[in-house]
């Protein structure tokens, strides 16, 4: 549900004797509103010609200004219709901690829901076998999962995990409980390290429908590879969230054991950055 814009506009001002172009500095009073909460998700914005009229600058200002919003994700832009200030995209840990989408989401105090799609045992491809370290056609389980924050679908994730090591997982039901904490309390599997890849990629046909996006629209691809302690491959996932929705925050870690001696005192390291993916 929209609503119109009730902000005054007379609260901000150009800079004609600043530096920055005007169409920077109409990005950071707009910016700036959202981020104070002046504009609020799904708020109409002014039209065009009112901004020009209330900043005293051309149209071509105004729409770079609007263009670069969009570009950011801040504001969406529907022909006919007006621009809106978008919904604030929900952050996920990409590396900090070894953790299922359900409790990352638990922890930023979200109520996540998912809708199973699939659940059953199913022979490994080549593809899947060479992932968890098994012969093709061994006994896997596959489970296709639709997750949503606030009755929208997030993120569609088909993980696929030895039918061997968790036998128990195929009547379990995943709908409102984390996958790791299941195989944890429940299987005595403790999953320990992973290797993750991010990639951007364009909506299909069946991950549009699900996720209610246009085909074509931008997804953030997740493949994933969970191990057990002792590097048992546990899990392979391919993940699609919503690029319009999602985003990773990413840990960077800096070790002095990666810092050779010939590069200077310890307490100073200057180059060798290292991510460290969970």
């Amino acid at each position: 549900m929209t609503r119109s814009s009730g902000y005054s506009l007379s609260h901000s001002y150009i800079d004609r004797k600043s530096h920055l172009p005007f169409y920077v500095q109409l990005e950071e009073i707009l910016r700036a509103k959202i981020e104070k909460g002046e504009l609020k998700p799904g708020e109409r914005l002014p039209g065009e010609i009112e901004l020009c009229q209330a900043y005293a600058v051309s149209r071509t200002v105004v729409r770079q200004a609007l263009k670069d919003l969009t570009d950011e994700g801040l504001i969406l832009r529907d022909k006919g219709k007006g621009t809106f200030v978008a919904e604030p995209k929900i952050s996920e840990s990409l590396v900090q901690k070894l953790t299922g989408f359900y409790q990352d989401m638990v922890d930023r105090g979200f109520t996540p829901v998912t809708q199973v799609l699939k659940q059953e045992v199913v022979p490994a491809s080549e593809k899947i076998a060479g992932y968890l370290g098994l012969k093709p056609d061994t006994p896997v389980i596959e489970i296709q999962r639709l997750r949503f924050i606030q009755d929208e679908p997030i993120v569609l994730v088909t993980s696929f995990l030895p039918y061997a090591l968790c036998p128990k997982l195929i009547h379990t039901d995943l709908s409102r409980q984390s996958l790791y904490a299941f195989l944890e309390k429940e299987a005595g599997v403790f999953i320990a390290r992973g290797r993750r890849t991010i990639e951007a990629v364009a909506a299909g046909e069946y991950e549009a429908r699900l996720l209610q996006v246009e085909r074509g629209a931008p997804l953030i691809k997740l493949d994933s590879v969970s191990y057990l302690s002792d590097d048992t491959p546990m899990e392979y996932y391919r993940a699609f969230h919503r690029g319009d929705r999602s985003r990773f925050e990413v840990e960077l870690v800096r070790t002095r054991e990666q810092i050779g001696a010939k590069e200077g005192p310890a307490d100073l390291p200057r180059s060798n950055d290292i991510v460290q993916v969970r």
